[in-house]
């Protein structure tokens, strides 16, 4: 049978103009598997939900993100990039959630490098059943931190899997970002006589996650101190000289300290009671045996700077609003070469080595 292209009130071009319509709406309460299988439900996951959070920064309509150049040359002499997952169990918890942290987590990662952060993707591995108002405000609170950083979440990708294949929701991402000329902010360059600072208290994300998983018979307002080091990096970097800096992420400060000594073949001479604790985590890890130096972060940044900029770096860290508590916490010697050490009171040392194992799994 042949059809008139010109006759638009055909019943065959009606329903094929039916078929191709999309309305862009998920239906139903829970992401099902047909939700990754790459045809209309999975399109409309995307309208709906994905683009619905993201917004015009998402470039939807193609396979890969396209940006200028010419427009990041402008602004340095180097890309920088990262990526990494976010598997972190419960999926929202007080003070964050996977999405804030999958976003914040990258962001940081580039800071420290002395990087400005410019893209981001995003890549969804979702659990069958998992509840769609669930995904809709994870991603409403990606798209809040993404702004709130920022940055552009330009790319991504979703992946829907069998029940009891993943846990809920797996986020990845991976970020772009420049880092201006002149900038040279590395974990090798530590030198003996660099002083140690931090910008406020540490431990308490791992603290928040433990509690928020309703393990323990404990009564404690730990939020999680997930935060976009970014902008406190900015500054820094503007106003003082930095010669290295992280974040203290899994294996807290211990860690970090240690991987910045082994680097730089130098000692690292940490003050106890210099350290900024929360009492409350305190209190929480002298119940568990644990140590706050080697607890979870996802806010603090580790800087090394020379001792002349230690005032003013501190300065700047107590102006911004994630460096209130600010502190200078250790002290790089010669010697002994990459080892860490703990000055615990009344003239004794002890050795702060990085985290063996796992202390808290899934924790990011």
């Amino acid at each position: 049978m042949s059809v008139d292209p010109s006759n638009a009130e055909h019943p065959l071009f009606k329903r094929i103009e039916k078929f191709r319509r999309r309305d862009g709406k998920v239906r139903g309460e829970r992401v099902d598997i047909a939700h990754g299988g790459g045809g209309k439900a999975m399109r409309d996951l995307i309208d709906d939900v994905v683009l619905g959070a993201f917004g015009s920064s998402l470039q939807a309509d193609e396979d890969q993100a396209r940006f200028s150049l010419a427009e990041l040359v402008a602004r340095g002499d180097r890309l920088a990039f990262s990526t990494d997952s976010y598997v972190v169990s419960p999926l929202e918890f007080p003070g964050a959630d996977n999405g804030s942290l999958a976003v914040n987590g990258t962001v940081n990662d580039l800071a420290v490098g002395g990087a400005q952060t410019n893209y981001l993707s995003c890549e969804l591995v979702i659990e069958e059943g998992l509840e769609l108002d669930v995904l809709r405000r994870i991603l409403r609170s990606m798209a809040k931190a993404a702004e709130h950083a920022d940055v552009h979440i330009v790319t991504g990708d979703t992946k829907v899997v069998q029940r009891g294949a993943a846990d809920r929701l797996f986020i990845n991402t991976a970020g772009v970002g420049v880092i201006p000329a002149g900038r040279d902010v590395r974990a090798s360059a530590l030198r003996p006589g660099d002083r140690i600072l931090v910008n406020g208290y540490l431990g308490d994300h791992g603290a928040a996650i433990l509690l928020a998983r309703g393990e323990l018979k404990l009564e404690a307002e730990i939020p999680s101190d997930c935060a976009p080091l970014a902008d406190l990096a900015e500054r820094l970097l503007e106003r003082v000289e930095v010669h290295a800096m992280r974040d203290a992420t899994r294996g807290g400060l211990a860690s970090v300290l240690n991987e910045l000594a082994l680097s730089s073949e130098i000692g690292i001479a940490v003050d106890g009671a210099a350290v900024p604790v929360r009492s409350q985590v305190e209190g929480f890890c002298e119940i568990l045996g644990l140590d706050p130096l080697h607890l979870a972060n996802e806010g603090k940044l580790v800087v090394a700077v020379a001792p002349h900029d230690v005032d003013a770096a501190l300065e700047v860290m107590r102006a911004h609003p994630l460096g209130e508590h600010a502190a200078c916490v250790a002290e790089c010697r010669s010697d002994p070469p990459g080892v860490v050490t703990l000055n615990t009171g009344f003239g004794r040392e002890r050795i702060l080595d990085m985290l063996v194992g796992e202390q808290l799994p899934r924790i990011c």
